[in-house]
């Protein structure tokens, strides 16, 4: 009797796995093996390369993370910096020389946390400078903002903080710190929904009389 029943459920099982697997066309074991399925017909076809044509751009590898960043030096007006800080800052500093940066204004943490020389180098102006006195290709400023905003970097590389240059196809494109923050005064201001800004109020006439 156990020996039939055996026999009986072994059947049971061959007959649940054989009628559950689906071997029709677009038919799949599980939805792993559906977009792994689906999802080989687009690879090597969607690309972001023309979506990034003609924009500079430099390839960066950070823990394990190989992608493309916008190159920043050629778009900073006044770089490279030794064209005016061409001598030591106490010298530039003197009443005598007009002062440059009247407009910026260091709103990213108190005075007494960070100032000016917190990130510029003041031996090479031409490159930024972290809190151990390394140097810092402009290019690659995220890696002073990855000092303290530690859990932003850790997303930043694998894509999941920031936005794209162009779109999620490779190659990978993505912004950095500086693309979206003004590193002075990082903190997006607060703003209305975009939906109020589109009412506008009519001035009065003098027919209106209003």
């Amino acid at each position: 009797m156990n020996r039939k029943l055996y026999k009986y459920s072994l059947a049971c099982v061959f007959l649940v796995v054989l009628f559950s697997c689906k071997h029709n066309e677009g038919e799949y074991h599980n939805l792993n093996d559906k977009i792994k399925a689906e999802s080989k017909s687009y690879h090597g076809t969607l690309s972001s390369e023309a979506l990034i044509d003609g924009i500079k751009t430099v390839e960066i590898t950070e823990g394990g993370h190989t992608f493309l960043i916008p190159e920043r030096k050629s778009q900073i007006k006044s770089f490279a910096c030794i064209e005016c800080h061409n001598v030591g800052l106490d010298k530039l500093q003197s009443k005598a020389i007009k002062k440059a940066h009247w407009d910026i204004a260091l709103a990213h943490a108190d005075e007494n946390t960070m100032n000016c020389a917190t990130c510029h180098n003041g031996e090479d102006m031409n490159a930024l400078n972290t809190l151990t006195g390394n140097k810092v290709d402009f290019n690659k400023s995220y890696k002073l903002c990855a000092q303290c905003h530690s859990s932003q970097f850790e997303d930043w590389k694998g894509g999941a903080h920031g936005k794209k240059v162009a779109g999620w196809a490779p190659p990978r494109a993505s912004y950095t710190c500086v693309n979206c923050h003004n590193p002075h005064d990082p903190s997006f201001k607060s703003r209305w929904p975009s939906r109020y800004n589109t009412e506008q109020v009519e001035a009065p006439t003098a027919e209106s009389g209003h």
